[in-house]
């Protein structure tokens, strides 16, 4: 049997990440008001367990993007398929990942694709050519590292 999977990013600023993944993959970031609004109801959390972003209650130190086509908890915001959690964690990036994302946009886009992502606050940290294929090592906003194909 198959085994359903996020992938977990740890960062500083998850609303922020959040964005720009969001952005760079054409992804949702979910929306977990309606959660915190029923937990809020219920008394389980209070004022200072969520913030507002962008109009709507979100939790300061989570926050996750989905693919748009797949489907969502209508009771909590999350995202049931293909999907990134970025969660805060208390100190700083301090090596290279060992796991990280590609996307595929292929040659001729590649460029194009770049410049779209250093505008979203990308970085290019070098340009790989070898054994016949290339692509460009980026990172984050927060550092973290993609490769662009």
């Amino acid at each position: 049997m198959a085994v359903h999977w996020k992938l977990v990013i740890d960062c500083a600023d998850p609303l922020r990440l959040a964005g720009f993944w969001a952005q760079a993959l054409g992804y949702e970031v979910e929306d977990n008001s309606v959660l915190i609004d029923r937990l809020l109801g219920l008394g389980a959390i209070g004022d200072g367990d969520f913030v507002l972003a962008d109009g709507r209650r979100a939790w300061p130190t989570l926050a996750a993007v989905r693919h748009p086509e797949d489907p969502v908890d209508p009771a909590s915001g999350t995202g049931l398929g293909r999907r990134l959690l970025l969660q805060a964690v208390p100190e700083p990036k301090q090596c290279k990942n060992r796991l990280h994302i590609d996307l595929h946009v292929g040659a001729e886009a590649r460029e194009a694709e770049v410049k779209r992502l250093e505008g979203l606050g990308a970085t290019v940290l070098h340009v790989v050519a070898e054994h016949g294929s290339s692509h460009v090592t980026m990172a984050d906003p927060e550092g973290n590292e993609f490769d662009v194909q």
